[in-house]
């Protein structure tokens, strides 16, 4: 426990990281309790009735490690974000084991100042560069994503 490993980028460059830990308690029926040690844990219930499913947690994850690299790189051109949701629309196969085969993660962004392009830019990289979930999904499965932008929640922008 505590040791860093060797990881690889997508351009195939290694960087050395600590290993990610969470701990997992079943807490009967088909629901577990999950987090790190001494942060609020989630309830994931394999029912999708107490809390999330195991995939639907799964989008989840997706749509949040996007939507905080969106947020940063829009403060950072100083153009903050008011307001962001994103709808994940997952499209799962029928056999077992029933993995996803595409994803579409439906953002709709208020701010001030946000114009469509940069927006735009900013999931782009979120997705295809930033997004350390997305990256660990197998390639084979389209994310792809669209952008509704409205300008202080009044109307679309751009």
């Amino acid at each position: 426990m505590g040791k860093c490993r060797a990881s690889t980028d997508r351009k195939g460059t290694s960087e050395v990281s600590a290993p990610s830990l969470v701990k997992m308690e079943w807490k009967g029926e088909r629901r577990f309790s999950s987090g790190r040690e001494g942060r609020p844990p989630i309830l994931l219930d394999g029912d999708g009735l107490a809390g999330p499913s195991p995939p639907e947690a799964l989008l989840c994850a997706l749509a949040s490690c996007v939507s905080v690299d969106v947020v940063d790189i829009l403060a950072k051109r100083r153009t903050p974000v008011e307001s962001l949701e994103v709808e994940v629309t997952g499209e799962r196969v029928d056999t077992v084991p029933r993995r996803f085969r595409h994803v579409t993660l439906g953002f709709t962004i208020v701010g001030a100042g946000i114009e469509q392009a940069q927006a735009e830019r900013a999931i782009d990289l979120a997705v295809t560069k930033y997004c350390s979930v997305r990256d660990s999904l197998a390639p084979d499965i389209p994310v792809v994503w669209e952008l509704t932008l409205r300008v202080n929640g009044d109307g679309a922008a751009g």
